[in-house]
């Protein structure tokens, strides 16, 4: 059923739009009450499509409702194919920026090499495309990795990186700009092109193999370097054929440190996705001749609740265009149905080589998502913690997000002064008004299980019989074994529903793993690398449990000790024998006083009664 004047007061124009809109390819644009372009998106058949917003209102996501309602006017755009349709919105996204679109983060956060539009090229680093005319390659992971290979061409080649504007003459043969060679031409970084000492086709097919190795095709400008080596070396140019020598060594050696897949994989795009509810990550690895020449990842902040098909259907013809690639395959993690295949053939592979290759490109993504989960976590603490109950709910096959985590665990001594604690942890942060003390009644001796059975079977029993609450996630201290024990509780005698898990440690009491239950009840591990920002919370909350019960542990035995030993003697309180410990340390410590260091702590009659108690004692 189509929506009316009260979800959209423009419905009646939008309705006059809607009539004329064909049933072919092409590109559609939503305008606002300003003509402002506020989304552009493709379609296979442009009545279907557009018709489908204001259809089954009630069915579509909050975010695209937003949408929907703030639409004022559309604008359709008819072309062939389904490729002409995407070139077309790739172009009209990153010309109009729409709101309700997502994109790529600004890429002048990231570094290019350029290679300029100039008579006499240069190679230039720069961060803004919108500086400077010319060919640009990348963008590059970070600075380093760009300054190596810029480094790698300088020392194969010799061109000019100064700011003079040289210009070629075709008629007269000649360069005009330039006066004398520079410092650079002495120290043989430079051919001085300036003072047409190289001639205009021998810099510019330098810059023809440049391109090909920002491009990673090394194949033929080693088989070139090779045949000019053996060149010179029949010349008996051997000073010259060993440059040439250290330069083919150096560039096998960049190519080699790359090569990652048999060099059948010749000329490939791999894509990888994971998403949360706010953002999706994507990584893009260019491979030639079966080394990565680069690899890219970036954040993307979702609009309309995208799926992860929708976003690399934006992605992919995006970056393809932006890096200049010349793949004509792309690896994917799943069908893309958006990508016409006589635009790009995708690949989703189960095995070989290029399956290795989507899970280096997983990694990588896994890798930048946990790096910008952190920066947020810095910048913005509470979005950072909610990123990170998203991704625990992800990792453990969760129904909800756990906003409300407890964790359990035991502390006693050979089964003496046993106690029991539990932690609270809401949205990723300790809620220590809701933190519990245990002590153990029912369990004689040391039996970490019975205790730990005792103290849950309290906690939820009393919950569920006050009508409480529960949490979202319950987590013992300890292994498979504690996990069952609470399994038991939770699902053979309380018979509720509350999700289980545990965190192991290693032999030096550090948190090592953590483990779940699959749906048969069978426990798997959760890969999570240390230095991961949600193991970092897992160890945060096992860390503090485990303070907790100590802590009460300690309390409990201390007041004991003064409760059976100091305050035995008549007319001495806690508070007294608690001053004593203090500045003594021990009982034992205590008896050893003379009766004036008694008296300088307690007092004159308080220090006689004890001194006399303990030096009267019969042995």
């Amino acid at each position: 059923m189509m929506i009316d004047e009260s979800i959209n007061k423009h419905i009646d124009r939008i309705k006059m739009r809607l009539k004329t809109i064909p049933e072919t390819p092409g590109v559609y644009q939503y305008l606002d009450d300003e003509g402002k372009v506020i989304y552009v998106g493709k379609a296979r058949n442009l009545h279907r499509r557009v018709h489908s917003y204001f259809n089954r209102y009630d069915d579509h996501s909050t975010k695209i409702k937003m949408l929907v309602r703030h639409i004022c006017d559309i604008r359709v755009t008819v072309v062939s194919t389904e490729v002409d349709a995407l070139l077309l919105e790739n172009n009209l996204i990153k010309q109009y920026q729409p709101r309700y679109n997502s994109m790529l983060k600004d890429d002048k956060s990231y570094p290019y090499l350029c290679i300029t539009d100039e008579d006499y090229p240069r190679l230039l680093f720069t961060r803004d495309r919108n500086k400077v005319k010319g060919q640009f390659f990348g963008p590059y992971p970070n600075q380093r990795v760009l300054r190596e290979l810029q480094d790698i061409i300088r020392k194969l080649f010799s061109y000019r990186n100064c700011n003079k504007v040289l210009r070629w003459d075709a008629d007269s043969g000649k360069v005009f700009g330039g006066d004398r060679p520079c410092m650079n031409h002495q120290i043989g970084l430079c051919n001085a092109p300036c003072t047409g000492m190289v001639s205009h086709e021998e810099y510019l097919a330098t810059f023809a193999k440049i391109k090909k190795i920002l491009m990673g095709d090394f194949g033929e400008i080693l088989e070139s370097m090779k045949r000019e080596m053996l060149a010179l070396a029949d010349e008996l140019r051997f000073e010259e054929a060993e440059v040439t020598r250290r330069r083919i060594r150096l560039l096998e050696e960049y190519q080699h440190k790359s090569t990652v897949v048999n060099t059948n994989v010749r000329d490939v795009d791999v894509f990888s996705i994971i998403s949360d509810s706010k953002y999706a990550y994507i990584n893009m690895m260019r491979i030639k001749n079966g080394s990565i020449v680069y690899s890219f990842s970036n954040e993307i902040k979702k609009q309309l609740d995208e799926s992860d098909s929708e976003i690399l259907a934006t992605v992919i013809p995006a970056l393809h265009e932006q890096t200049g690639s010349s793949a004509r395959e792309a690896i994917v993690p799943f069908p893309v149905d958006d990508i016409p295949s006589d635009y790009l053939k995708l690949t989703v592979p189960t095995r070989g080589d290029r399956k290795q290759l989507l899970e280096l490109s997983l990694r990588n993504v896994k890798s930048h998502q946990h790096q910008c989960m952190h920066q947020r976590l810095l910048v913005n603490p509470d979005d950072g913690r909610s990123q990170l109950m998203e991704r625990l709910q992800k990792e453990l096959h969760l129904k909800r997000t756990p906003v409300h985590i407890e964790c359990f665990d035991n502390s006693n001594i050979q089964g003496a002064y046993p106690v029991a604690a539990m932690v609270r942890f809401t949205n990723g942060k300790p809620n220590r008004n809701e933190y519990r003390k245990f002590n153990i009644k029912t369990v004689e001796g040391p039996d970490d299980y019975a205790s730990m059975a005792e103290v849950i079977l309290r906690r939820y029993k009393r919950l569920v019989d006050e009508g409480k609450e529960l949490p979202d996630l319950l987590i013992v201290d300890g292994g498979a074994g504690q996990m069952e024990v609470a399994r038991q509780v939770i699902v053979d005698t309380l018979h509720i529903d509350l999700p289980i898990a545990g965190l192991a440690k290693n032999d030096k009491h550090r948190t090592s793993e953590m483990l779940c239950y699959d749906n048969q009840w069978n426990i798997r591990v959760v890969q999570l690398k240390p230095t991961d920002q949600l193991f970092h919370l897992l160890e945060q909350i096992q860390n503090e449990v485990h303070r907790f019960a100590i802590t009460f542990h300690r309390d409990k035995r201390s007041k004991s000790t003064i409760r059976t030993q100091l305050t035995d003697i008549p007319g001495i309180g806690e508070k007294t024998a608690r001053d004593l410990l203090l500045r003594f340390g021990s009982v034992k410590e205590v008896k050893l006083q003379t009766l004036e260091d008694l008296t300088h702590a307690i007092g004159q009659a308080k220090a006689k009664t004890v001194y006399d108690f303990f030096h009267n004692e019969t042995p």
